[in-house]
């Protein structure tokens, strides 16, 4: 008899590998692990000793613990969510991880056709997954993996949108209501809409995708 968790991650692991192979078409770097351990492991071994190392505002980078265990080590890390930070501060750590050697982030939706699809409020986190850092790594959970665009954007408008509203405490309707609306809130965070068909000629990116529901 098979268990409902084991149902799940055998379909999860399928759909994955459906992803991650339409990824390596689009000449990403791609593949598959089963749990946060795995990728912690992948992903320390792309990083070289001493690199500079800008984090995009990624909850998934987070939760599996990667930002501390790098924080102990011998890196210079741009973030801009630990202390507050004056507008001019955040600028300043926003342009230098644009040039940092690996930028660590995820991606709000990821097709079976093998596109990333994002949408941002301030436009440094696309940016820098276009064009900049020397080398992006992209860890997504199971849970970024949808059919088509269609479902991209419907997941990211209606979970993503609401659930990193409430995170940032926005005066948001999405944050308020749970509910996507053409809204024209000066807090609004989909202003920057990106879809990456295929990796950009002079970036390095690797894509992660974790056998666990990560992120929002």
């Amino acid at each position: 008899m098979f268990l409902k968790k084991d149902i799940e991650k055998d379909i999860y692991r399928k759909r994955s590998k459906i992803a991650v192979e339409a990824l390596k078409k689009n000449e990403f770097d791609a593949f598959y692990v089963d749990n946060s351990e795995e990728a912690l492991n992948r992903i320390i071994a792309l990083i070289p000793d001493n690199a500079t190392i800008g984090i995009g505002g990624s909850v998934t980078i987070r939760e599996i613990g990667l930002a501390e265990i790098l924080q102990k080590k011998d890196y210079v890390i741009f973030t801009d969510w630990d202390d507050p930070l004056s507008k001019a501060e955040k600028m300043g750590i926003r342009k230098a991880a644009l040039n940092s050697d690996v930028y660590l982030t995820s991606s709000n939706a990821i097709t079976l056709k093998g596109q990333l699809v994002n949408i941002d409020g301030t436009g440094n986190r696309v940016a820098a997954m276009i064009f900049g850092p020397k080398k992006v790594i992209i860890v997504a959970g199971v849970n970024k993996i949808v059919d088509n665009l269609d479902e991209a954007f419907a997941r990211i408008r209606n979970i993503a949108g609401p659930l990193n509203g409430k995170r940032l405490n926005l005066n948001t309707p999405c944050a308020l209501t749970g509910r996507c609306t053409d809204c024209q809130n000066p807090q609004r965070m989909c202003k920057v809409s990106v879809i990456i068909e295929k990796k950009p000629n002079l970036s390095d990116i690797t894509v992660i995708i974790i056998g666990e529901s990560l992120g929002y």
